[in-house]
């Protein structure tokens, strides 16, 4: 029997000579990942431990991305720890003030995380690097605790569910339509601790930006890892950004899947996930009349340069709807910088839309963008639970930054026809 194109990086990490779905086999990491909320209580496993240095220095990644910059006294703190121990250890990942991106665009950009590679961080949202061919994961702080300490990691081996989408893509489709409408079809829990491998001809006409978004949400299927397999795109993005060498692998003919399903493009419209959780996706035509007070624009899952050029190509000569904020936060200060090079700030500040800096914040109601009670949010990020960005009386609505864009300039959720027409 064949293997999946999971079971290849993970046997390439490990000296089990042979496992199964089902086994827990130890595995070497290549990327540690921790933010400024999380890092915290890795460190203070890692100082409880009684050993004082990293097993790899160069294979430590901080971000101090969520709670920044610092909204309060208790983040501030937060973020000193994290910087002195980022110091005193020499890690020399550590991304702090200007530097500062969200983690998970980031480091996609940087070229710190490559196909093939096997990759954990204390954070849910690492699974975004499986568009690059990557077996990543999310850990708990103390499991990360013990990859920094020993540079190892266990894991039990997932089976691995097959997703192709077939046809071609209607307009204003992308990444996070397909994903959405994947989750709302086989719900929050309906890949629980499987590898989601997403593959088809529609999939492949994605740029980078689009599949990143799309292995980002698998968590929210319950997913252990998203795996897009890598091809030509990938290796023409990581080969002018890779620090190191790095190998692309592909599922075996007879690779065994617990499942298979396959999706027809032409019946995917661009999609809006309703409250309170990503697996009510519904078609922009089912939608009906939403009238919202805020849009974001921004976070780990759409908040890279092409969704910007999307944003702005709709809002470009328009005005945010009265009474409406609209918040737009370029995920990293490279996409900022390339934002305003190509004027698309200038196209929002000239909209009426608020500009922030590279941050999470709004994404988990950490600060820029919290909800007042009974307001609603239509917001490119990646979760709509209760309470998600602000009061638990708050709804918090998501979709692609198409939609997102033309809901400012109307104030209700919207396709982008209806502004463009």
């Amino acid at each position: 029997m064949g293997m999946t194109l999971a079971e290849k990086i993970l046997a390439a990490h490990t000296d089990t000579q042979e496992f199964k779905p089902g086994d827990i086999i130890k595995v070497n990491v290549d990327v540690a990942l921790a933010n400024d909320i999380t890092a915290p209580v890795a460190i203070q496993a890692f100082k409880a431990s009684g050993l004082n240095r990293v097993a790899d220095t160069g294979k430590v990644v901080f971000v101090l991305d969520h709670f920044t910059p610092n909204k309060d006294i208790a983040s501030a703190n937060q973020c000193k720890m994290v910087r002195d121990f980022a110091r005193e250890q020499k890690i020399t990942n550590f991304f702090d003030g200007g530097e500062v991106g969200v983690e998970h665009a980031l480091l996609p950009e940087k070229g710190l995380v490559l196909p093939g590679d096997f990759i954990i961080g204390a954070d849910s949202h690492t699974c975004t690097y499986g568009a690059l061919g990557a077996f990543a994961t999310g850990v708990g702080s103390t499991d990360l605790a013990a990859a920094i300490l020993t540079g190892q990691a266990w894991i039990k081996v997932p089976s691995t569910m097959k997703f192709t989408f077939n046809g071609t893509l209607q307009p204003w489709v992308g990444g996070k339509d397909l994903i959405l409408y994947l989750i709302g079809d086989i719900g929050v829990d309906g890949g629980l601790y499987h590898v989601l491998e997403i593959d088809g001809p529609a999939v492949s006409s994605l740029d980078l930006s689009n599949r990143l978004t799309m292995s980002n949400m698998a968590i929210e299927a319950g997913a252990k890892a998203g795996i897009i397999p890598a091809d030509e795109k990938t290796e023409a993005y990581v080969k002018v950004r890779a620090r190191r060498p790095y190998t692309l692998y592909e599922s075996d003919p007879d690779a065994a899947y617990v499942s298979r399903k396959e999706y027809d493009c032409a019946n995917i419209e661009p999609q809006v996930a309703f409250p309170h959780l990503p697996e009510n996706s519904r078609g922009i035509s089912e939608v009906g009349e939403v009238r919202i007070d805020q849009v974001v624009i921004g976070s780990c899952t759409n908040g890279r340069i092409e969704d910007l050029r999307i944003a702005a190509r709709i809002m470009d000569g328009r005005k945010v709807a009265r009474g409406l904020r609209c918040i737009v936060l370029p995920a990293t200060p490279e996409i900022f910088r390339n934002a305003e090079d190509e004027g698309l700030i200038k196209i929002f500040l000239d909209a009426g839309a608020i500009i922030g800096p590279p941050t999470c914040g709004p994404c988990l109601g950490g600060h820029m963008g919290i909800l007042a009670r009974g307001e609603k949010a239509l917001a490119t990020t990646n979760r709509n639970f209760v309470g998600r960005m602000g009061d638990p009386k708050s709804e918090v609505y998501l979709s692609g930054p198409a939609i997102a864009a033309a809901s400012a300039i109307t104030g209700k959720i919207s396709s982008p026809q209806e502004v463009l027409s």
